[in-house]
């Protein structure tokens, strides 16, 4: 009897990837009309290569960007660029159609509900709180509250401990074979794949399910269900 269901957050429940690319696009060209002397290929590629050193939730990289150029950092350019980017993340950053009303059927079924990211724990929660979703889930379990990433088990482990589960009563829901899937499955939880955030062209999965709507998902619970 499946009595829970964890997600991953970023390419899950919302584009993460489409939101930070027109962000980032917004920023470049604002920091450029304030006074920055360099393409915008030049610059998009300097951000790249920061967020490939320090990683995707990095949150100085604007910071970095001037550092590397100028040795110092110019508050104005810097300024219109976080600007640009949290209007254009704010006005980007929605939930993959559906995912409200999934998440309320599950709730109305009595399923508790987690999510297990990678992102650091203040990132996690404004996304959420910022598409209000945040009071739909019993747990959101972050990097920093593990030390682990996915596909440690750490995290799945922590997940089904709040949750109070056993790991045949769960199923995991993610973007990414390598991580959610494996990290999953490693455990014994059962695996849906969210092929409609899949950034990779993933061909084989190696999840029990894929689905190319969450809305998918409340069948294979009442499937799940009906076999237990």
């Amino acid at each position: 009897m499946i009595k829970a269901v964890i997600f991953d957050l970023d390419n899950t429940l919302v584009d993460f990837m489409a939101m930070k690319r027109q962000a980032i696009t917004a920023a470049i060209d604002s920091m450029i009309d304030a006074g920055l002397k360099l393409s915008r290929d030049e610059v998009q590629t300097r951000i790249d290569a920061i967020y490939d050193e320090r990683g995707i939730e990095f949150q100085n990289v604007f910071d970095q960007l001037l550092y590397d150029i100028f040795q110092k950092v110019d508050y104005k350019i810097l300024s219109a660029g976080i600007i640009a980017y949290r209007r254009a993340r704010e006005a980007a950053l929605v939930p993959y159609p559906h995912v409200n009303l999934t998440l309320v059927s599950l709730v109305k079924r009595g399923l508790k509900l987690a999510v297990i990211s990678d992102a650091p724990s203040r990132e996690a929660w404004l996304r959420l709180c910022y598409l209000n979703l945040h009071h739909m889930f019993d747990h959101v379990i972050t990097f920093d509250d593990t030390g682990e990433r996915k596909p440690s088990p750490v995290p799945f482990l922590k997940a089904l401990e709040l949750l109070q589960v056993q790991p045949h009563e769960a199923i995991m829901v993610g973007d990414w074979a390598e991580r959610d899937m494996v990290g999953a499955a490693q455990v014994g939880i059962t695996t849906v794949f969210a092929r409609y955030g899949d950034t990779f062209g993933t061909v084989d999965t190696n999840a029990r399910y894929d689905i190319n709507d969450v809305s998918e998902l409340l069948d294979i619970v009442e499937q799940e269900n009906t076999r237990a």
